[in-house]
């Protein structure tokens, strides 16, 4: 897979000018717009809610990539509508019966994804693995923008990409938490799939859109040469 693709974390964007930053990411063919939502329980913080981000999708083409940091998410499946393209996300770790939550998933029609804590061993992932589009390694633990990697998560994506291959399934592997220049030749090199762009990345302050963009698309070539691809 050499296109790796760019998840542009919606929490991290200018509220105060979502319109022109839904259309400045269109302009640039953000691949999805990556919404967080949190419960206060599962994860120590509140996010937004299923009516502001219906807005944003009623303004934009762009595909959803939901990620669900909450406890026993199955609870609010029926408040979102998730499409055909669209990546939908929950945590293993909080999950009591996690497939019986993917399959549901699955009965929406987008793609089905699970997510790790940075401490969660890819042993986890054994029973479900065929059931799966898409893995999420957190390199940060859930909670709050602005952390620190958690390092050891570069080996992890690493192990988890020769899993995958040796699976010889078609699953992508997103990875999310303190995605920037530094880290992102790193991430792609050991097998990322998919970048979530953040406060770190993407929405950086005294940098357009575009430009930042550009900087990331550079990193993930960095990181594509690393991997013995061209980018």
């Amino acid at each position: 897979m050499n296109k790796v693709k760019i998840s542009a974390s919606i929490i991290c964007a200018d509220w105060l000018n979502m319109g022109k930053a839904l259309k400045e990411l269109a302009a640039e063919g953000i691949d999805y717009l990556h919404y967080d939502i949190m419960d206060g329980f599962f994860a120590p913080t509140y996010t937004i809610g299923t009516d502001i981000i219906r807005q944003i999708r009623d303004n934009t083409l762009i595909p959803s990539d939901f990620h669900l940091m909450v406890e026993e998410p199955a609870r609010i499946f029926q408040r979102f509508t998730p499409r055909a393209g669209d990546i939908f996300s929950i945590h293993y770790e909080a999950c009591r019966n996690l497939h019986r939550d993917l399959m549901t998933i699955r009965s929406f029609g987008c793609k089905t994804g699970v997510v790790l804590n940075p401490a969660t061993n890819l042993e986890a992932l054994d029973y479900i693995i065929d059931d799966v589009d898409v893995i999420t390694i957190m390199t940060v633990n859930p909670g709050y923008t602005g952390q620190k990697l958690v390092p050891q998560t570069i080996q992890k994506i690493k192990r988890l990409k020769d899993k995958i291959d040796a699976s010889g399934l078609n699953i992508e592997l997103e990875v999310d938490g303190n995605v920037n220049a530094e880290n992102i030749p790193k991430m792609v090199g050991a097998g990322a799939d998919i970048l979530v762009g953040g406060s770190s990345g993407l929405f950086i302050k005294d940098l357009s859109l575009s430009e930042s963009v550009v900087r990331m698309k550079s990193d993930i070539n960095e990181g594509l040469k690393l991997r013995g691809q061209d980018g």
